[in-house]
């Protein structure tokens, strides 16, 4: 039983508010310090778990070392993403891009199974004109990468990003998430639901959490527009939110803090007490 389950169990059991577990994304909190030193920064926060980009320009044995030293869980990592000051970010959709998307898989996969992370984001990557031809890419793709990911017990996840964001990021609609997920038909593919991605796509945020609910896999949250603390000035009620991913998702799992802090990134965790929650 992971450690979020276990809180969300124990909750329930004393009757007090459910524990969502949160956990830092190290490519957007702890800023403040350079990269391999954020995870203990996080765990010095209070945090019991974190997630990440792919660490360019790090080993995994570094990464780890890090990781151990801070005592700390990784949940999650995101797919190698390419060259990104050319623009590439993921290949999954990519025509022509094969065997970049399955070196790509398998250097993450390593990097998952070193760190102890049981899911990855698969990046689809930036299509400019985009066609069907990048919806076969995708489905082929990411049955190769399930396939790869069941050995390992490993969940990947797939996430539309918004085109404020990302503009030209091929996975931009949450219809379209759920069409590729019913293709591919595996046990080891499913939802990224970043709710900050989700106001800017397309908004409705209670109709569509109960609308994807089966196929979410991981869920992280930031305000709208602004992508700061939840609780800062913006479109969206998290109080009332993660009180909806918990009570009509029924989601236990952990929830990625994937935000960019408006001043210090201690100082701006002061929500998670205020909302009633602790890390």
């Amino acid at each position: 039983m992971n450690t979020c389950l276990y809180l969300c169990l124990m909750s329930l059991a004393t009757g007090t508010r459910a524990m969502l577990g949160f956990c830092a994304n190290l490519s957007f909190l702890f800023k403040e310090k350079p990269f391999l030193e954020r995870y203990a920064a996080a765990a010095d926060a209070g945090f019991r778990a974190v997630e990440t980009g792919f660490p360019f320009g790090f080993s995994k044995e570094d990464v780890v070392k890090a990781k151990i030293s801070a005592g700390i869980e990784q949940v999650l990592i995101n797919s190698l993403t390419g060259d990104v000051t050319k623009g590439e970010l993921g290949y999954a959709a990519v025509e022509g891009k094969k065997d970049e998307f399955r070196k790509s898989i398998l250097t993450t996969i390593d990097y998952a199974k070193a760190v102890g992370a049981k899911k990855i984001h698969i990046m689809s990557g930036v299509v400019q004109n985009p066609t069907s031809k990048n919806d076969q890419t995708l489905v082929e793709n990411l049955k190769f990468a399930a396939e790869l990911l069941q050995q390992e017990n490993i969940l990947g996840v797939i996430e539309p990003i918004n085109n404020y964001s990302i503009p030209n990021y091929y996975l931009n609609s949450y219809e379209k998430a759920i069409e590729v997920i019913k293709a591919v038909d595996s046990a080891y593919l499913k939802l990224q639901l970043d709710i900050f991605h989700l106001q800017l796509i397309k908004g409705d945020i209670t109709h569509t959490i109960e609308k994807v609910k089966p196929y979410i896999g991981h869920i992280q949250i930031a305000q709208a527009p602004g992508r700061n603390e939840p609780d800062t000035p913006g479109e969206i009620n998290y109080n009332y939110v993660l009180d909806k991913i918990q009570k009509d998702a029924g989601y236990a799992d952990w929830i990625g803090l994937e935000y960019i802090p408006l001043n210090d990134t201690v100082e701006g965790l002061k929500w998670v007490k205020n909302y009633g929650y602790s890390l």
